[in-house]
């Protein structure tokens, strides 16, 4: 995944210099980071491309900021998190998550998890993730990325601590607050379902 003869070091000081083909190396080499991230924390990818390069530029104009006590993948890994978590914030939510607004594959998909048909098992392996994005949609945004790193992509607390500069123990929060929101918005898909 990343180029092991890539001289980031190198790299740096010329982009501190101004070198406008060592910020072109730079933002190559950072890019599947970067769009992975930003992939993995926005459910609506409608802007991915414009995201990314909001990070980038965020990374630029912070540069002198960067000390070296972390890796500079870390550190903008942060900046890339930090960012998506302030677009998701900025995104106008709904205040309800409702029945009727799930399609009707979301729909099928959540009956048979509700009627417990093992045998039954969705046919459509879509439906499944889409409804697990929008129930991930109706938490804050926060709480989205730590059950997104935690339990959807298997980070530990520690690798999260790193990304974000949270604290593990408000990460340990965050996640049991997130999980019994998500059991409260399925329980009430649940309770629409039968009435």
């Amino acid at each position: 995944m990343a180029d092991e003869t890539f001289d980031l070091a190198g790299c740096l000081e010329r982009v501190r210099a101004r070198d406008q083909a060592a910020a072109r190396a730079l933002v190559e080499h950072l890019y599947p980071l970067v769009i992975r991230i930003v992939r993995s924390h926005l459910p609506r990818r409608v802007a991915e491309e414009d995201l990314a390069q909001d990070i980038f530029l965020k990374m630029f104009t912070r540069l002198a900021q960067y000390q070296g006590n972390v890796p500079f993948t870390h550190w903008v890994s942060r900046i890339a998190v930090t960012t998506c978590i302030d677009q998701l914030r900025a995104q106008k939510r709904r205040p309800e998550f409702r029945w009727a607004d799930l399609s009707e594959n979301e729909a099928e998909v959540l009956d048979n998890v509700l009627s417990d048909h093992t045998a039954e098992a969705p046919s459509d392996a879509m439906a499944a993730r889409e409804l697990v994005t929008r129930l991930l949609g109706q938490l804050a945004p926060a709480d989205r990325t730590v059950i997104q790193m935690l339990d959807l992509e298997q980070k530990s607390v520690a690798e999260i601590s790193a990304l974000t500069g949270w604290g593990q123990s408000m990460i340990k929060v965050r996640a049991f607050r997130a999980r019994r929101k998500l059991q409260k918005l399925f329980q009430e898909l649940r309770n629409q379902e039968k009435s």
